[in-house]
């Protein structure tokens, strides 16, 4: 049941992430005080995400090929999850690396469009 409401969870922050990128997008070249829309990023920001979701994306498919992955988070320091033994933590690690790459990427690409508007 607790999985459950993680993957459901999940799902929600994304759908809720994915309609704030929308709405941004969807603004225009200026918001309602006349001034230039801003992105989700700074030009720092944008570099950072970028980077650790380039990382995150290695690890994630380092772990799809080598078929275990290390347990994200601080309660379980230097765990090794293996497919064959531990499969339901195995996937939901992976599930994790792929949710945040995929946040990530998407705050990058919102950005991008925003300051590359014509």
């Amino acid at each position: 049941m607790r999985q459950v409401i993680y993957y459901l969870l999940m799902l929600l922050l994304g759908f809720f992430w994915y309609r704030y990128g929308q709405k941004l997008l969807r603004q225009g070249p200026r918001d309602e005080n006349d001034e230039l829309a801003k992105g989700p990023l700074g030009p720092v920001g944008l570099l950072m995400s970028a980077g650790i979701a380039c990382t995150l994306f290695f690890f994630m498919m380092r772990g799809l090929i080598r078929r275990e992955i290390p347990c994200v988070g601080k309660g379980c320091q230097s765990q090794l999850y293996t497919l064959a033994a531990n499969a339901a933590d195995y996937w939901a690690n992976m599930f994790f690396l792929l949710w945040m790459v995929l946040g990530l990427g998407y705050a990058v690409y919102v950005t991008l469009r925003i300051w590359y508007r014509s």
